[in-house]
Formats: C-alpha cells, sequence, structure tokens
C-alpha cells in the first residue's frame, strides 16, 4: 500500500530534505495538492507518475518548499560582505569577484548582497552574484524583483529609499542592482550540479542546512568546500554554525557573521580599506561604507567600553542602536544599551533576544539560553528565536527540548506560508 513514507524517501533521495524538519504532515498536504491538480484519487497511481515525470517531481518539489526570507535578513553578515569583498579587490586589484547565493529563495538575499556592495563602493564591474534555488517559481519571482511588504522587515529601510521604487504591483528593484545577479535553477544533490562553474569568493548557504539530516549536512558542506576558493568565505545561518567547523572550516571572528574560511590562520577581515573608491552611479547618495568590524570576542571590546559607555547611555531607548552595536562587535556596549532600554522601557522581547545573540556570540551559552526563553516567554511565535534556542539547547544535550522548539518553529512557518497564499 502506497504511503507518504514512500514520498518522503523520495523527496529525501532528490532535494535532501529531512522530513523531520518540515513535518509528515507537510508531505502529505504536498501530495494532496499534486493529487487534486493532477485529477487523481489513488496515491498509487500518482507515486507512478511522479517516479517517471521529472516535471510532476519539480511539482511535488515546489509545493513542499516554503520560501522565507526578507531583506538584510541577519544584517551583520551583509556588514561583513563589503569588508571581505574590499579585502579580496586590494589583492587582486584587477580581479572580479565570484559570489554564490544558494538557495536564493525569491532573491532577496542575493539582491541584499549587491546592495551591500554597492552601497560600499564596490563598482559593479568588479563583482558578479550567481543566485541558485530549486524552485523554478522562486526564481521567476525573484527575476521580476517586484516585492511586497513583507520582504521588507526591522525599522531600517534606508535601502529601500536607495534602490525600490514603489508601484502598484509593490517596490521594483532598480535595474543596476538587478544586474548583477543571474539566477538559475539547480539542485545541490544533483550530479551534473553547478557543471564548469567558476570556484567563488564568497558564498553564502544559510537557512537550508537545517532542514537536512546530519549526513546530508556533511554531504552539502563537502559540496560547498569544492565550489570555495582556497581563500573563500562561507556565510551560514545562526543555527547552523557547528556544522562547518567539523569540516575544517575556520571561523573569521567577523562578530554576528557567521562567516568561514578554509584552514586556519586566515586572516579575520580586511585591512587598509581605501578611503574612497568610484562610486557606482545609483538613482540617490549610497551610504558610507560603515567602520571596521572588531574580533567578536568580549575582551576585544572591553578596552573601548569607558569610551563608549555614554554613546550607548545616550542612545539606551533604540534598540536599533544596540544592534548596530552588536553587529560592530561592541558586545560590551550593546548589552549596556539593552540593559538600559530594559530599565526604561521594561521587558521586551527584542532586547533579550539580542542579549541572546551577543551571550551566544561570546561564548556564555548558558546566559544566552537563560535571555532566549525570556524573550519566547513574551513573545513565543518569534520564530528566529525559537531557531537560536533549539540550536544551543541541542549543543547542551537537551535534544528533547530542542525537537519540540523546533516543532513550534514549524508550525508557526507553515501558519505563516498558509496567511500569504
Amino acid at each position: 500500500m502506497m504511503g507518504v513514507a514512500d514520498f518522503e524517501h523520495l523527496l529525501k533521495s532528490s532535494m535532501g530534505l529531512n522530513v523531520a524538519s518540515v513535518g509528515p504532515s507537510a508531505i502529505e498536504r504536498a501530495v494532496q495538492e499534486r493529487l487534486a491538480a493532477c485529477n487523481l484519487g489513488d496515491p498509487h497511481a500518482y507515486w507512478e507518475l511522479v517516479r517517471g515525470s521529472d516535471a510532476e517531481l519539480q511539482e511535488l518539489i515546489e509545493a513542499v518548499v516554503v520560501p522565507e526570507t526578507w531583506f538584510f535578513r541577519d544584517r551583520a553578515s551583509f556588514a561583513a560582505l563589503p569588508r571581505l569583498a574590499h579585502e579580496e579587490l586590494l589583492r587582486r586589484p584587477d580581479g572580479v569577484l565570484c559570489l554564490l547565493s544558494l538557495p536564493c529563495s525569491t532573491g532577496e538575499e542575493p539582491y541584499s548582497m549587491a546592495m551591500a556592495l554597492l552601497d560600499a563602493a564596490i563598482p559593479a564591474a568588479r563583482f558578479r552574484i550567481d543566485a541558485v534555488d530549486i524552485s523554478t517559481r522562486a526564481l521567476t519571482q525573484g527575476g521580476r524583483a517586484v516585492y511586497g511588504k513583507n520582504s521588507f522587515r526591522g525599522h531600517d529601510l534606508a535601502f529601500r529609499d536607495r534602490h525600490f521604487e514603489a508601484t502598484a504591483q509593490g517596490y521594483r528593484l532598480s535595474e543596476i542592482v538587478r544586474r548583477q545577479v543571474r539566477f538559475q535553477q539547480g539542485n545541490l544533490f544533483a550530479a551534473e550540479f553547478l557543471p564548469g562553474v567558476e570556484l567563488y569568493d564568497v558564498i553564502f548557504c544559510r537557512n537550508v542546512l537545517i532542514y537536512f539530516d546530519r549526513a546530508t549536512q556533511d554531504r552539502t558542506i563537502l559540496v560547498l568546500k569544492r565550489l570555495l576558493k582556497a581563500k573563500g568565505v562561507l556565510f551560514v545561518a545562526p543555527a547552523e554554525t557547528g556544522l562547518p567547523s567539523s569540516h575544517d572550516l575556520v571561523p573569521t571572528s567577523l562578530p554576528l557573521a557567521f562567516a568561514f574560511r578554509r584552514g586556519a590562520g586566515a586572516s579575520p577581515g580586511p585591512k587598509n580599506v581605501p578611503d574612497s573608491v568610484n562610486r557606482p552611479s545609483i538613482r540617490r547618495p549610497v551610504a558610507p561604507p560603515a567602520p571596521s568590524l572588531r574580533p567578536a570576542r568580549a575582551t576585544a571590546a572591553v578596552p573601548a567600553a569607558a569610551s563608549r559607555t555614554s554613546l550607548a547611555t545616550e542612545k539606551s531607548a533604540d534598540i536599533g542602536e544596540a544592534m548596530r552595536l552588536a553587529d560592530q562587535g561592541h558586545f560590551v556596549e550593546a548589552a549596556t544599551c539593552c540593559a538600559d532600554h530594559l530599565r526604561q522601557h521594561g521587558p521586551s522581547a527584542a532586547a533579550f533576544c539580542l542579549l541572546g545573540l551577543v551571550r551566544d556570540a561570546t561564548g556564555n551559552q548558558p546566559e544566552a539560553i537563560a535571555y532566549y526563553r525570556k524573550a519566547l516567554y513574551l513573545e513565543p511565535n518569534r520564530y528566529e528565536t525559537q531557531i537560536h534556542l533549539a540550536l544551543l539547547m541541542e549543543k547542551q544535550g537537551d535534544t528533547a527540548g530542542a525537537q519540540v522548539l523546533r516543532s513550534r518553529a514549524r508550525r508557526l512557518k507553515h501558519q505563516h506560508k498558509t496567511s500569504h497564499e
């Protein structure tokens, strides 16, 4: 008798999906959706169809994939990217940087990469971005480059004014940014994945490893290492940072960027970045390059704490300022800013979550867990906090508790998808 487990195995072999990451009900819903679309009432008949048709297998994959992305998600990664780019371009004066966004979903990530580089005065001719995803629907939307409000989250949306035009259909991205990104369909687990491509200076592969089991995660990291240049940098999501280290990739020490290089002794960040570079032509003036990042260690921020405490206190009510300080590696000042915000305004899920990230980045996992729990007590449906906490609980040996949190996060993502259909 044909059952859901057969389709689970098919999706595992074709796209690496671990059913535990999305739940059996998500697979069952996708199969039922395709049964109806194909006018089939018999799962066995659909099984024969999907096994013999690459086009129908792709439709099933499309029904399972849940796009969940927005512009400048985990901003510290995009703050680190221009510095890495400047460093590499200084080393290769006539070179062109090759970057990869995988999976790129509906385009928010690769376009954010392009905007970050252009806003940091990296000439458009000096870099290109390949954007790869298994979902052809997502790629079509990315090619259109028109986005609704859900793609713009957080309080700092100045980039939208610089690079987008409001239209009746949504916000349309400027042509100069769109030209930097090349979309293509690709399956990470296909034998012919990205045949003959150049190796990449930077790879963004975020928020996909959490959907694989450990064996598939290891296989993915090996593929990414093959695509990465000797001095290249791999960016992963906060909940995925334990995986690269087990494959001889070392952290770059860029604060909250979750970036890794090959081997030991790699430079943690760019040096001697030029004060001025020919600025590309954009509709509006772009923001100046941000100040240099500092190593992600609490001790590195201590010498500057006294001189910056007044700044943190002065803007203590602004969580955005606290995040900016954290992004720059000023963890002591960021924590002080959060503490002042809590004293002035009372309990805040945003402040507790940021304190959790700061403690996590500086290696204090018990306090990070405590702050994440406080954030979830105030806002139980904070998806990113659930994922962060689940990872830390798993590291502490609480696999059962981590599984409960991941189940909650899956339900939340499904509800979010349903509400936007």
